[in-house]
């Protein structure tokens, strides 16, 4: 399926970790459990899968890069919020959020790929501006929002 030792192949097999260990971590987050060992893979692949999207030949500034960058920041926030603040006091709620919106940006992207990956999705979906795409890009966006809020709320309980 994929060749891990390519780029393309390593940086898709990182990405489907870092979805995986969120989507682990997600219920856990609900219930305001924290899952330390669970907490240090899902940071660490998705610090790894964005940052490796910057590996890739590029022409300028593209929007993957702009994400890129945002889910970076975000995930440097979550790690501080653990490693540095040791989710002390607000840092609780802090982390639960931006664990989120990390597996969110993931999400985000595997939607985009998705549509310009799997037949079907790509003829409903040519230049991703149509909009089956819209549509499916602002229902993840609204699940997520909604997940964010009930994870920050259980954390602070």
């Amino acid at each position: 399926m994929f060749d891990p030792t390519t780029l393309t192949g390593a940086h898709t097999w990182v990405s489907l970790v870092a979805i995986a260990a969120g989507l682990l971590l997600l219920p856990a987050l609900l219930r305001g459990e924290a899952r330390g060992t669970l907490s240090g893979i899902f940071l660490a692949t998705a610090f790894l899968t964005s940052a490796s999207g910057f590996l890739f030949p590029f022409n300028g500034l593209l929007p993957s890069h702009t994400v890129g960058a945002i889910a970076l920041v975000v995930v440097a926030v979550a790690a501080y919020a653990v490693y540095g603040a040791g989710q002390m006091g607000r840092w609780r709620g802090i982390y639960a959020g931006m664990a989120v919106a990390s597996l969110y940006f993931l999400m985000f992207v595997g939607v985009a790929q998705a549509f310009a990956k799997v037949p079907a999705l790509k003829a409903a979906a040519p230049t991703q501006s149509e909009p089956p795409f819209a549509v499916a890009q602002g229902a993840v966006l609204l699940l997520f929002i909604a997940l964010g809020v009930a994870a920050v709320r259980a954390r602070r309980a």
